[in-house]
C-alpha cells in the first residue's frame, strides 16, 4: 500500500479522482463524496492519525497532482488557468473540511467513551462496587495504584460543580501542569469536585484545596473544602471519600465557619453520634428545660455556643451575639437556673456544651428527638 506523509492512500477516499474531474468540469463535490471523506476523516482518527497530519497528506497530494490535472494542463489562458484554479481549490477547501468533520466526531465520540468509563470507574470506586482485583487493574488506566494509601479531598461549592464547569476546568488544568501525571484522580460526584491523590502526594492535596478555595478571578470559590485520612487500598478510598463528606456534612449542621476542613480534626463528631439515642437523651434531659424560656431554646443554645468559641471572654461572646453584656450575663443566669448546669463550673460547662453540640447535630429544637 502507497503511503506518503505517514498516511496511507487508503485515506484518500478517491481524492485524486475527485480532482482530475473538477479540474475538467469545474463542478463542486457531489454529497456522496462529502461524505467519503467525512469517512475517511473518522478511519484516520481511529487510525491514530491527527488531523493535522491528515490534512498536511492531502495538501501534499494536492501540490503532487497540480500540474498534471487535466483541466489544469489544457488551460490555454491566464484568466481560464485562474478559472480551473479556482474550481479545483473550492474542491480542495469542501474536502479538507469534510475530513475535519469527520475526524473531529470520531475524536467527540472517543472522548464521550472515555469520560463514561472514566464516571463508571469513579462511581465504583468511590461506592465500594466491583471486584477488588478489576478495579486495581482499572485504577491504573486512570494513574492511580490502589495498592498506596490515598487521601480524597472533597470541594462543595456554592453552586453545584459539573464536568464543564468553569472552575473544574480551571483546576484541573492547573494541577495537571503543574503535577503531570502523578497518582492523582480529579471528578466531580453529586455536585461536589473530588480528588483522590496518593497520600505522599500532599503538595497535590494543598494545591487542590488552596485552588478550590481562590480558583483565580472570575472562578466562583468553593464554600467547604474537606480533607479524609489517608487509607490503604480500594476499600481506603472509599473510607476516606466517607470521611471528607461527613466532614461537609458536621460542618454544615454545626454551622462552623471554617472553610477548610480536615477529618481528623472532626472524628469527635462521629463519637457524638455513634449512639444516637444516648445524645438524644442526653439533650432532651440538659437542654429540655431551656424550652421553657421566652422565646424558646433557640436564644439560650445560642448563646452557650457563643461562650464556648469566645473561651468565655462575656465581652467576646456578647460582640459575637450582638448583644449587650448585661443581657449576656442575664441569658447565663436563666440557663442555670432552667437547666441546673451553672456555665462557670468546668464539669457542667462540658456536659452542657456537649449536651449544646449534640443539640445541633440532630438539628434539635427545630426537629423533635
Amino acid at each position: 500500500m502507497k503511503q506518503r506523509g505517514g498516511v496511507p492512500d487508503s485515506f484518500l477516499a478517491g481524492y485524486p479522482e475527485l480532482l482530475a474531474e473538477v479540474s475538467e468540469t469545474g463542478r463542486l463535490p457531489r454529497r456522496a463524496e462529502l461524505d467519503a471523506f467525512r469517512e475517511a476523516g473518522e478511519r484516520a482518527a481511529e487510525a491514530g492519525h491527527g488531523l493535522r497530519e491528515l490534512v498536511g497528506r492531502y495538501l501534499a497530494e494536492t501540490r503532487r497532482l497540480w500540474g498534471t490535472l487535466p483541466g489544469v494542463a489544457r488551460s490555454a489562458g491566464a484568466v481560464e488557468r485562474a478559472r480551473t484554479g479556482d474550481a479545483v481549490l473550492a474542491a480542495v477547501e469542501a474536502a479538507v473540511a469534510a475530513l475535519g468533520e469527520g475526524h473531529e466526531r470520531a475524536q467527540r465520540l472517543v472522548v464521550r467513551q472515555e469520560e463514561a468509563e472514566r464516571r463508571e470507574f469513579v462511581d465504583d470506586l468511590l461506592y465500594g462496587r466491583s471486584d477488588l482485583g478489576r478495579l486495581a487493574e482499572r485504577a491504573q488506566r486512570f494513574g492511580l495504584r490502589l495498592a498506596r494509601a490515598h487521601v480524597v479531598a472533597v470541594a462543595a461549592g456554592t453552586e453545584k460543580y459539573d464536568d464543564v464547569h468553569p472552575a473544574v476546568r480551571r483546576i484541573e488544568r492547573e494541577l495537571m501542569a503543574r503535577f503531570k501525571a502523578r497518582d492523582v484522580l480529579l471528578a466531580t460526584k453529586e455536585g461536589r469536585l473530588v480528588c483522590i491523590a496518593a497520600g505522599a502526594e500532599r503538595a497535590v492535596l494543598d494545591a487542590f484545596v488552596r485552588l478550590a478555595e481562590h480558583p483565580g478571578p472570575g472562578y466562583p470559590p468553593a464554600r467547604r473544602v474537606a480533607v479524609g485520612r489517608g487509607h490503604r487500598g480500594p476499600s481506603g478510598v472509599v473510607r476516606s471519600y466517607e470521611e471528607a463528606l461527613g466532614a461537609l456534612d458536621f460542618a454544615d449542621r454545626l454551622g462552623l465557619e471554617q472553610v477548610r476542613l480536615n477529618a481528623s480534626e472532626l472524628l469527635v463528631f462521629p463519637v457524638l453520634l455513634r449512639d444516637r439515642a444516648a445524645m438524644a437523651d442526653l439533650v432532651r434531659t440538659v437542654l429540655g428545660p431551656l424550652t421553657q424560656a421566652r422565646g424558646g431554646a433557640g436564644p439560650l443554645l445560642e448563646t452557650l455556643t457563643a461562650c464556648s468559641a469566645a473561651g468565655y471572654v462575656n465581652a467576646e461572646a456578647a460582640r459575637r451575639l450582638g448583644v449587650s453584656v448585661r443581657t449576656l450575663t442575664y441569658r447565663l443566669a436563666r440557663i442555670r437556673a432552667l437547666t441546673g448546669y451553672d456555665p462557670g463550673d468546668g464539669l457542667q460547662r462540658y456536659t452542657l456544651e456537649t449536651a449544646a453540640m449534640g443539640a445541633r447535630l440532630l438539628g434539635w429544637p427545630e426537629k423533635p428527638l
